[in-house]
């Protein structure tokens, strides 16, 4: 099998264009100009970067990702002993019970005198929510955390550790110095119809995912688009992209960006709050890449830069 590493370094070979040089502060053009930036600008610029630094490394942080099984239909035995197919951190029972897949249904049969909760409350055993229902239910039992989430056809269990290695030698992410320029105002060009981009992960599939339109906008006098998808139950656009720096100082495979909705036709773009996807931070997570679309032929030197060797 391909390793995940080659596939995003394949699915890069179309950024071949030379890099292009740091842009200029934007001149003041409908779509070059940059918004009023409060005078806090680049306070509240650290202050949302403290705040995500917070979540990611929170008990329930991607930084606490330390596990995922896929579930073949039938039985899987789990626990902390090594003969068991999906494997529990050591501080976890060495039985903890059997998940048993029935086509879209996994339940949970728990060993005698096993104690864990679901939404803090003692649970006993049976049925278990994925992540395609809204919040999985998530078993709890110490540090250790686990819940179902379904990726096309597959259920897989999600591992979480709050001692994980991960989260306890974490020291932050560097970013790029806070800059007005790169916090840009575009034009919204709403679809007309149904839109659908296909969205690849970094598992080799390719979702099909609701867009609004496209967002325009100006770098240097050079005119560029972004297509965001839309999230069940968001009030913002979500966009996954590319950019020239993915070669040497951001992650390789993209980062994430969300903004608010359009106001009056236009789509505030803070390219200062652009961060990493969870695959940047752990093996375990199935992050979409940027569509083909949404891969810029600029340097965005803005945001979080490239974390340890990804």
């Amino acid at each position: 099998m391909m390793r995940r590493d080659s596939l995003i370094a394949l699915l890069w070979l179309g950024l071949a264009a030379p890099a292009l040089a740091a842009p200029p502060a934007p001149a003041k053009t409908m779509t070059e100009k940059s918004p009023s930036a409060p005078a806090s600008f680049e306070a509240e610029t650290r202050a949302w970067h403290a705040g995500r630094i917070a979540r990611l490394s929170s008990e329930d942080g991607w930084l606490s990702l330390v596990g995922l099984h896929w579930l073949e239909e039938g039985e899987t035995r789990l626990g902390s002993a090594p003969d068991n197919a999906l494997l529990l951190p050591a501080s976890a029972p060495a039985r903890l019970g059997t998940l048993t897949r029935k086509a879209d249904t996994v339940s949970l049969a728990l060993q005698p005198g096993v104690s864990v909760t679901v939404g803090g409350k003692p649970f006993q055993g049976g049925v278990l929510r994925t992540d395609a229902e809204g919040s999985p239910d998530t078993v709890a039992l110490g540090t250790v955390r686990f819940f179902l989430i379904r990726r096309g056809d597959r259920l897989g269990v999600r591992v979480k550790d709050a001692e994980a290695p991960t989260r306890k030698g974490f020291h932050g992410i560097p970013t790029y110095a806070p800059s007005a320029a790169w916090r840009l105002e575009g034009r919204f060009e709403p679809a007309t119809t149904g839109k659908k981009i296909a969205v690849p992960n970094v598992l080799g599939e390719v979702e099909d995912m609701v867009s609004p339109g496209t967002v325009v906008f100006t770098v240097g006098g050079q005119e560029y688009r972004l297509s965001p998808v839309e999230e069940p139950g968001s009030n913002q656009f979500f966009f996954i992209f590319g950019d020239l720096t993915n070669r040497d100082e951001t992650y390789g495979a993209g980062r994430f960006l969300y903004t608010d909705l359009p106001k009056d036709g236009k789509v505030v773009m803070d390219f200062n709050r652009a961060y990493n996807p969870p695959c940047a931070f752990t093996p375990f997570a199935t992050c979409p890449l940027p569509p083909p679309q949404n891969k810029l032929k600029v340097r965005v030197e803005a945001g979080e830069k490239r974390f340890g060797d990804h």
